[in-house]
């Protein structure tokens, strides 16, 4: 009897609403009140979206170590400071404004892609520098153990970016945080001397080389927004290469317009986290680094780094042709990130001489 009731109901409120949209001055204000509640969803989300779509405020490594230490009472030695900027990254990339977005599923952050990538490119130097620190930096040579909290931290970080639930990625980067945390209190002791950071020469030209491939190819992502002409290399020195079909003499390769803010925002967020990691190599190789004469070389990566993350004025990332009338941001930041990966090769070579 209840259930019949409450059908009833249903159906005498459904007819309810028909009548009055029968009614022109009922269904004029009804469509306006729906028009209201759209509008006022829609601006909340986009005022939402542009909130969001803000990069963290860059920070000094050096000083912010100096903080840090004397709030936990820790002392800064060698290789204190890079550690503890690697954690801020990590950090910045959890807890910046929206909280981290690539594995999220729902709007409006669903609806972003330009915080997504530079998110990614943040990650890829968190990746690099700590597979570094696990496997070159804090080892005195190839036969000693790894440290063991970077051996977790290191995986951790290399966790699927885009996991929403079981588990999410937010949990697993900061279980590498944890991690990174301990060797930091551990490097900080003195006493005990059981975990390590060698700032030699050959530890700093190992993760430069990697940064240089990583600048490299974004260089080239960024000069193919126009288009790009090059020759063909892949299956150049290959003995397996099918000899019977050669390749190209030359490929053109051409970024999809829709792609074009995508890379600029990887390379943006990559270049971001650079400038502090070479401002905490700055400070922490600082002996190696005058030895070799080459800390003004260092100082000139970090300066043509920070330059690539001055403000985009522009509401959208433009793609005009190389001499065109349009500006492209594209060849802009990739002019930037060629002059940055030209001076890590010679501050490679300089530290490589004997």
């Amino acid at each position: 009897m209840a259930m019949t009731q409450l059908i009833q109901q249903g159906k005498d409120m459904v007819w309810s609403v028909i009548d009055r949209f029968q009614d022109p001055e009922s269904r004029k204000q009804t469509l306006t009140f729906i028009s209201s509640v759209v509008l006022g969803i829609i601006l909340l989300l986009l005022l939402i979206m542009l909130w969001w779509d803000r990069s963290p405020a860059s920070f000094d490594p050096v000083k912010h170590s100096q903080e840090v230490a004397t709030i936990k009472q820790q002392k800064i030695v060698t290789g204190y400071t890079s550690t503890l900027t690697l954690i801020e990254l990590t950090n910045s990339l959890l807890d910046k404004s929206g909280g981290y977005l690539s594995n999220d599923v729902i709007p409006p952050s669903i609806w972003m892609d330009n915080i997504p990538n530079w998110e990614f490119g943040v990650l890829v130097q968190i990746r690099d520098y700590s597979r570094a620190l696990r496997n070159d930096i804090s080892r005195s040579q190839s036969q000693s153990l790894e440290d063991a909290d970077l051996a977790i931290a290191e995986p951790q970080f290399n966790f699927n970016s885009e996991s929403w639930l079981f588990p999410p990625t937010e949990r697993e980067y900061r279980k590498g945080v944890t991690a990174l945390e301990s060797y930091l209190a551990r490097l900080s002791n003195t006493e005990h001397n059981d975990a390590q950071f060698y700032a030699r020469a050959d530890n700093l030209a190992a993760w430069l080389a990697i940064v240089e491939k990583r600048l490299g190819s974004l260089s080239q992502r960024l000069s193919a927004s126009v288009g790009q002409v090059r020759i063909n290399t892949d299956l150049a020195g290959d003995p397996d290469a099918n000899q019977s079909t050669p390749a190209p003499a030359e490929l053109i390769t051409k970024t999809p317009w829709t792609e074009i803010d995508d890379v600029f925002y990887e390379t943006r967020g990559s270049a971001w986290a650079l400038v502090h990691l070479l401002k905490a190599a700055e400070h922490d190789f600082a002996d190696i680094l005058k030895k070799k004469n080459a800390l003004i070389s260092l100082r000139q990566i970090i300066r043509e780094l920070e330059a690539s993350q001055e403000a985009v004025w522009s509401p959208v990332i433009l793609n005009g042709s190389g001499f065109g009338f349009v500006a492209n941001h594209s060849l802009v930041m990739a002019s930037y990130i060629s002059r940055a990966n030209a001076a890590i090769i010679d501050l490679r070579t300089l530290l490589e001489q004997g």
